[in-house]
């Protein structure tokens, strides 16, 4: 008989609860860790979380623990799901580290790029001596949102997210784990292709900040991708994916390119950014960020194009059109992204060949 896996959700923003209300709801043991009390304190009230998820599962969440200590998150979990901005997974390995056991699963939804890399660099910097598995997911299973203190809402699930884990000779281990609850994630290779592969590192900063004094004028009051995706600005975004794409291409891996995404994602086609963002109907009501203090630079310029540029350098890439996105970024916040962002050398793989990477990436092993 296969034993029942018990879940621990890392982070109850927007996807952590919906995703902890949602695992609850299939049945399924979930505790709730967040760092800050205050945020989970009417969840731990009343027990759980009520979860609108229209054509699937909806109700109350009951939640078997609610905490804001992660030792007693930890204890007893076999499947650890890391929902936050992954400018945090750095903090979160850190808090994990003395607590991992042999074989507990934790997988960041999504890694972003290079990070079960990062997280595997920060365990093994913090002494951790145990063996967990580390995974991440190329991009977040929920369109979801925050409803109130207890309640969330599902407004999409995907249909395949590629999952890969750090070595991706765990892959399946990983596969089988959450394929009760999870059916949706597919064999993604390795962590090098899921972190490549992600989209929102060629749609989100550029797209912010080109149109950054429309949103700080508007406040947001325009339609992100339809309006805020002219001709010009479609042509800088195929210049980033171009450069994602070479980049992958130096490490031996075929990634997908914007248009192919969103003909996969959405069925949305053109013969070029422009044309495919405005065929595709979903886009239509999207509203730009109300503030330029959004996620879409100051978590995607240091843990996604950082990292692409990054290796993009190390291996003879050209990525001037990355840089000069992360630049005007750094101008607008008065930050040096670079400085806090996943380098090389934080990632622990700044020495590293093509092929001591890709057999790091695959069997664990260095040479």
């Amino acid at each position: 008989m296969t034993k029942e896996l018990n879940f621990t959700v890392i982070g109850a923003g927007n996807g952590g609860k919906a995703m902890a209300a949602h695992l609850a709801l299939m049945g399924k043991r979930v505790s709730l860790f967040n760092r800050t009390f205050a945020h989970i304190e009417v969840i731990a009230e009343r027990g759980g979380i009520d979860l609108e998820n229209p054509g699937s599962l909806s109700g109350f969440g009951e939640l078997a623990k609610v905490t804001d200590n992660i030792e007693e998150a930890l204890d007893g979990a076999d499947v650890i799901m890391v929902v936050i901005p992954s400018s945090g997974h750095r903090d979160i390995a850190m808090l994990c580290a003395p607590y991992l056991q042999d074989g507990q699963i934790v997988l960041l939804h999504p890694g972003r790029t290079c990070g079960a890399i990062e997280f595997v660099e920060v365990l093994r910097q913090q002494g951790c001596t145990t063996k967990p598995i580390i995974a991440e997911a190329e991009t977040f299973i929920y369109a979801s949102r925050t409803e109130g203190p207890s309640h969330a809402r599902i407004f999409r699930i995907k249909e395949s997210v590629p999952l890969a884990a750090l070595p991706a000779t765990q892959n399946r281990v990983v596969l089988e784990a959450i394929h009760t609850a999870y059916p949706q994630y597919i064999d993604g290779g390795n962590v090098l292709k899921t972190g490549l592969n992600n989209m929102g590192a060629v749609f989100h900063p550029a797209l912010a900040i080109l149109n950054s004094g429309w949103i700080e004028a508007q406040h947001g009051d325009f339609e992100f991708y339809i309006d805020g995706v002219t001709p010009s600005v479609a042509h800088v975004l195929e210049v980033i994916d171009r450069e994602r794409c070479t980049v992958a291409s130096s490490l031996g891996l075929r990634a997908r390119t914007g248009l192919e995404w969103l003909e996969l994602a959405y069925s949305a086609r053109g013969d070029n950014l422009y044309q495919a963002i405005h065929n595709q109907s979903g886009y239509y009501g999207i509203k730009a960020p109300p503030t330029l203090n959004h996620r879409y630079i100051f978590e995607e310029l240091p843990m996604s194009l950082v990292p692409i540029a990054a290796l993009g350098e190390r291996y003879g890439v050209s990525v001037n059109g990355i840089n000069s996105i992360i630049r005007l970024g750094c101008f607008i916040h008065s930050t040096d992204y670079w400085r806090k962002g996943r380098t090389l050398d934080k990632l622990g793989i700044k020495e590293l060949s093509v092929s001591e990477l890709t057999k790091y990436v695959e069997t664990g092993y260095r040479d």
